[in-house]
């Protein structure tokens, strides 16, 4: 693309692991769709987080990528990208990190290498959402009790995913999962065919048993869990599959109803709201047909099937933006105080990688951000939900940055 065809922004950068780092001017080419000339603004953005975690997540990326045919399309936005862009790229990064201690050798090659493209192109959807998840650690067994009585299933057998190809008024194919009801295709049990009714009851698909419901309904919106078992070893469970229905909040549910107010909603507030209400539990849970199966995983596992990093992955829209690829977050995160309330919010930035997706997490103004594991993540993963900003980063002069 010409220079008559792009506008330019410069952003500052500076690294608080330096501590006071000079400021690095980046010019960041942004595809100027509406053929107006925008004026150079400047955005200061910190990385808040130690090197190791960002190698750590960057060799996950690296495993996922070198799989992949080098022209395999990862990612349709912010541009096109390739598998081999993106590991070209990441590989490039993971060899300055070694200069990471030395300001001047650092700045000066990112500047000279590697470009900076927005999210989006329209500034409507610049602006990001951004959410946390976290790895719960609950209370299972591996065999059914009086007291671990409720389900965690993995994959049933008759479920089939299947290509719907629609012809009119345009071509397009999208996937859909159902079952065979004598020779039609229907779709999969909901959430209350499988919990209420018991469609899957006693058929051999349960791998373990919670003690507890509204554990089992956050373990399926988290995606991932520890499950520690009555002798006291621990056993992790990840994502298997979905049984095809769309994901519906019902925290938003609760907001509508008038129940819960936009101001207090969050996923403490939700968790109380449903154990104050167990006359409710079975109707909102229900809301969600989304279903979630499970099986079992060593550590945490993205959607790439590659480990993710605590505050280094993200979870996006992975049908949109490039798998495994660098990314730039700036937002603010919530301060927890030590009783896990909310005590405020503090502005940050960071580098991260794109290495997970969510039911929720759909468009291209949607971030899930990875806190890590345990009960010590659950209250910044649960509160988390304020607005920022989305960068990819790319080598220059790969076709994506031009």
């Amino acid at each position: 693309m010409s220079q008559a065809g792009q506008r330019f922004k410069a952003y500052r950068w500076r690294f608080k692991s330096w501590g006071c780092a000079p400021l690095v001017v980046l010019l960041v080419a942004v595809s100027n769709v509406y053929g107006e000339p925008v004026p150079r603004q400047t955005a200061v953005i910190s990385d808040d987080l130690d090197r190791e975690s960002l190698r750590v997540a960057i060799r996950h990326s690296v495993s996922y990528l070198e799989k992949l045919p080098p022209d395999r399309v990862v990612g349709e936005e912010p541009r096109r990208f390739t598998a081999r862009e993106i590991l070209d790229t990441l590989l490039a990064f993971e060899k300055l990190l070694d200069r990471w201690d030395c300001r001047e050798c650092w700045t000066k090659e990112f500047n000279e290498r590697f470009e900076l493209i927005p999210s989006a192109s329209d500034a409507a959807s610049l602006e990001v959402l951004f959410t946390g998840y976290y790895q719960p650690v609950i209370d299972g067994s591996l065999m059914p009790t009086a007291e671990y009585r409720y389900p965690l299933y993995g994959k049933p057998a008759d479920m089939i995913t299947a290509e719907q190809v629609t012809l009119m008024p345009a071509a397009t194919t999208e996937k859909v999962v159902g079952r065979l009801e004598g020779e039609n295709f229907v779709p999969y049990y909901s959430r209350r065919e499988i919990d209420d009714f018991g469609s899957l009851r006693g058929r051999g698909y349960e791998i373990a048993w919670l003690k507890d419901p509204i554990d089992l309904f956050f373990l399926h919106i988290q995606g991932s869990g520890i499950l520690r078992l009555p002798d006291g070893r621990r056993i992790g469970v990840g994502y298997a599959a979905q049984n095809g229905r769309a994901y519906r909040s019902i925290g938003r549910l609760l907001i509508d109803d008038g129940k819960i107010s936009q101001e207090e909603m969050s996923m403490q507030r939700l968790r109380g709201y449903l154990r104050e209400h167990p006359e409710e539990l079975s109707e909102i849970l229900a809301y969600n047909e989304s279903y979630i199966f499970f099986r079992f995983v060593e550590g945490p596992l993205g959607s790439l099937e590659v480990p993710v990093t605590a505050g280094r992955s993200i979870a996006t829209d992975l049908r949109l933006f490039p798998k495994g690829a660098l990314a730039f977050i700036e937002t603010q995160e919530p301060v927890i105080d030590g009783a896990g309330r909310l005590a405020g919010w503090t502005p940050f930035s960071r580098i991260v990688l794109n290495q997970d997706s969510g039911g929720a997490i759909r468009g291209f103004q949607r971030v899930d951000l990875f806190f890590g594991t345990g009960h010590g993540t659950a209250a910044a993963a649960g509160y988390m939900n304020s607005t920022g900003k989305l960068f990819f980063l790319v080598l220059k002069n790969t076709p994506a940055a031009k």
